[in-house]
């Protein structure tokens, strides 16, 4: 019965891959940025790759995962310098934060879609030996082929929220085999182990670790950024609201609350920073249709005693922007997105609002909470009361900011529990 579910699922991405060649060779032909050779790799196709053993595969979904295992990979480069080491992501935008972060210390390729033929080519073609899956991106073929050739899977930082659990429950066929075909699990709370067990995950292969974005430091590069964003755009003597990782309707509640505050604190920019690049244009038409004086981080252009919001229509400037602002909302929280990562204005000291949607990192915002570092907020009215206490009291201000990088120290060593389930592994 296994088998043949799996089968009708294979023939399903029959149906769905002549129309994804179709799209890539269309986009290939345009010249449309991110499509390029290396984009074949979702066909199993690897270019340029070095013909080399001994691969470890590391697939992140997005940016998100990219930014979480930074100082994991670090950490795996420093203790096994030759260690060849691929990343895989599914979107453009991860795979520019691997440069980013990695260079060519690390390779980047595409995962390939969940097709038998292509995946079992990718891993022979790039050697892989074992695999790494960050938070909850699983596939049932990948995995199937992986156990089937005899690569380890580790999933790591690993999250299964309810709502995933619901939809793999629903599939039982498919899914149960899937998960008794993983080596080990790297739970970030109970709240995951729970839900893992009862996905049919068997106790012996789940670890509870902690989550590795708890051991995030910010980089000389990220300071040194936020010091020349502050000097490009004159930002030196403005109070700064920074709304990070944001979506559709955030930027309209958070402007409210920010014209509102406005009015008693002249000297308050409101830095948004949209979490996908295709909506920096439509934020920025949102501005321009209620006369905000607004500039673009792209623009290059200083801001003057009238600007009212900076529009970062860039990627990889998030961290260095919280660095500097005294206030920060974490978007995906109000709209119902499950939150986005509060440990980056966290780790340097700025207090954060965050909306109530917060599945994705449940243990993290009840860290944040519990300290006073973060406050939950509904609608525009509690977000312009918040940050009126808190510049009014800057003192108090400071204190929710310093509570967050407590939370941080207290709870971190989760990257080293994780390299400790790999070594056992390997031990055996």
């Amino acid at each position: 019965m296994q088998k043949i579910v799996l089968f009708s699922y294979s023939l399903l991405w029959l149906f769905i891959i002549p129309f994804s060649l179709c799209h890539f060779l269309f986009q290939l032909i345009k010249g449309k940025s991110g499509y390029s050779k290396t984009r074949l790799s979702r066909y199993g196709f690897i270019a340029n790759t070095k013909k080399q053993k001994n691969t470890m595969l590391i697939h992140c979904a997005s940016v998100g995962e990219v930014v979480a295992i930074q100082n994991l990979v670090e950490q795996l480069l420093s203790n096994s310098p030759h260690q060849n080491i691929i990343i895989t992501t599914n979107t453009t935008t991860g795979a520019d934060r691997v440069k980013q972060l990695f260079e060519n210390r690390v390779q980047h390729v595409y995962l390939p879609y969940d097709f038998p033929v292509f995946i079992r080519l990718f891993l022979k073609a790039a050697g892989i030996t074992q695999v790494l899956i960050t938070e909850m991106e699983l596939w049932p073929n990948f995995c199937h082929q992986c156990w089937s050739l005899e690569i380890p899977i580790f999933i790591i930082n690993g999250r299964m929220s309810e709502k995933s659990t619901k939809t793999y429950q629903k599939f039982p066929t498919l899914f149960q085999p899937m998960f008794k075909k993983i080596t080990a699990i790297c739970a970030q709370d109970q709240r995951d182990v729970e839900n893992y067990l009862s996905l049919g995950v068997s106790s012996d292969k789940l670890t509870l670790t902690n989550n590795i974005k708890f051991d995030l430091t910010v980089s000389r590069h990220d300071l040194d950024l936020s010091q020349t964003i502050k000097s490009k755009f004159a930002l030196h003597d403005r109070l700064i609201l920074v709304a990070g990782s944001t979506h559709e309707p955030e930027e309209q509640i958070v402007l409210d609350a920010y014209l509102a505050l406005q009015a008693t604190y002249s000297n308050l920019l409101l830095v948004i920073v949209p979490r996908h690049p295709q909506r920096f244009e439509k934020v920025h038409q949102l501005l321009k249709k209620q006369h905000v004086n607004t500039v673009l981080m792209s623009a290059a252009t200083p801001c003057t005693s009238h600007t009212q919001v900076l529009l970062c229509d860039q990627m990889g400037t998030l961290r260095s922007l919280y660095a500097i602002a005294d206030i920060c909302f974490v978007g995906g929280s109000l709209a119902d997105k499950g939150g986005h990562n509060a440990l980056e204005p966290a780790a340097v000291g700025v207090p954060i609002l965050m909306g109530n949607s917060i599945y994705n990192n449940p243990a993290i915002c009840q860290a944040l909470t519990a300290s006073g570092a973060l406050l939950t907020v509904t609608d525009a009215q509690q977000i312009e009361d918040l940050c009126r206490n808190w510049l009014a009291n800057p003192e108090q201000m400071k204190c929710a900011g310093d509570a967050g990088k407590q939370v941080l120290t207290v709870n971190s060593g989760a990257i080293q529990k994780t390299l400790n389930v790999l070594n056992a592994y390997h031990a055996h």
